[in-house]
């Protein structure tokens, strides 16, 4: 069953009613809901409470004008971007047109309106609102698929991981090869199903969800810098800390974190270069930072924190969906955090986090 579409919404603005019944008119059509005011303040109410298509505003009214309401709706963050045309019996002074359109108008009708011209300036905004639902639509769907997919293939893949660690157990060396084959690809497969479900939780539920507790983040630190040496004993990997790294902080989820960062400098960074995680205490909040040889190019750096962008800007196979780091800036932010990046030839490449140590608020 096919979801009925949500009505488009006009704002009509004018404080004489047979002036809103002549709108209300020309513009009736299927698909748009008109929504009537008789004052400035009227409309700020409704402007607040609905997500208008357009507004068209009459210029003259007593107590607050057309274009005091434009100026009250330009700053406003839910009634910034409305389209707003102004609708004036007599206003052709030019200063008085500029004045208009500094106050955010996007076109001008005079009185007596000609419906043909009124019909052909407000179809465009009708137009253009059904093709941003359409698009909302989409993602939206795009998204609850890939939650519903990642969903479905994790029972599956527990078992594949659940039937190859019962095998590992074999004495005969090929068959310990092809289990160690298939561990390593389900791994791989489980660290793509989760980065899905993060990237749903992230789009469809407003962020990554985190549970604060006390913790150390030199000790998470240490613990995830050792894995990584123990599957990487030619790489050279330098934990500097200093200060009291205390915090209230989600624990598996700053482990993602270190683990997306210290992965790709490991992936992408010079062999030569030792890695660097140096973690710096101040007052508040605590910074860390992953550092690597080599650099990024310049035309990624504006994109790296997108989905599906790899580090080097190809994705290979083996790297997974190119999530890690949108993944990783998710988090931080969750935590009230920031994560920025540097990159030269000269210095390399040093991503850095920025932590509070207690959730404000």
């Amino acid at each position: 069953m096919t979801k009925p579409r949500r009505p488009v919404k006009f704002l009509l603005v004018d404080d004489l009613d047979e002036n809103l019944l002549v709108l209300e008119a020309l513009l009736r059509r299927e698909g748009l809901e008109l929504l009537k005011a008789k004052s400035g303040r009227e409309a700020l109410e409704l402007a607040l409470a609905h997500d208008f298509a357009l507004a068209l505003i009459d210029v003259q009214m007593p107590e607050m004008d057309g274009f005091e309401l434009a100026e009250l709706m330009r700053g406003a963050e839910r009634t910034r971007h409305v389209p707003i045309i102004f609708v004036t019996a007599g206003m052709q002074e030019r200063h008085r047109v500029f004045k208009g359109y500094d106050a955010g108008a996007v076109d001008f009708l005079f009185k007596p309106l000609e419906p043909q011209i009124l019909r052909h300036k407000t179809e465009t905004f009708f137009q253009l609102h059904r093709q941003q639902q359409d698009l909302a639509e989409t993602l939206r769907l795009n998204e609850e698929l890939m939650a519903v997919v990642g969903h479905d293939l994790r029972n599956p893949l527990n078992v594949v991981l659940m039937t190859t660690s019962l095998l590992a157990a074999s004495t005969d060396p090929e068959l310990k090869k092809c289990v160690a084959r298939l561990q390593s690809s389900g791994s791989r497969m489980a660290h793509i199903i989760d980065e899905l479900f993060d990237l749903s939780r992230a789009r469809l539920g407003g962020g990554i969800p985190i549970e604060r507790k006390a913790m150390n983040l030199l000790t998470l630190t240490r613990k995830t810098v050792a894995e990584f040496e123990a599957t990487n004993p030619s790489r050279q990997i330098d934990v500097v800390a200093t200060g009291d790294l205390q915090g209230d902080w989600d624990i598996g989820r700053l482990g993602q974190v270190l683990s997306n960062l210290i992965g790709n400098a490991l992936r992408h960074g010079t062999v030569s270069v030792p890695i660097t995680v140096e973690l710096v205490a101040g007052p508040s909040e605590v910074l860390a930072s992953v550092h690597n040889g080599g650099h990024i190019a310049a035309d990624l750096m504006p994109r790296l924190f997108e989905p599906f962008l790899s580090g080097v800007g190809r994705r290979k196979r083996a790297e997974g969906l190119g999530l890690g780091l949108y993944i990783v800036q998710q988090i931080v932010q969750a935590h009230g955090g920031d994560v920025k990046v540097s990159s030269t030839p000269e210095s390399g490449t040093t991503f850095e986090i920025t932590l509070p140590r207690k959730h404000e608020g």
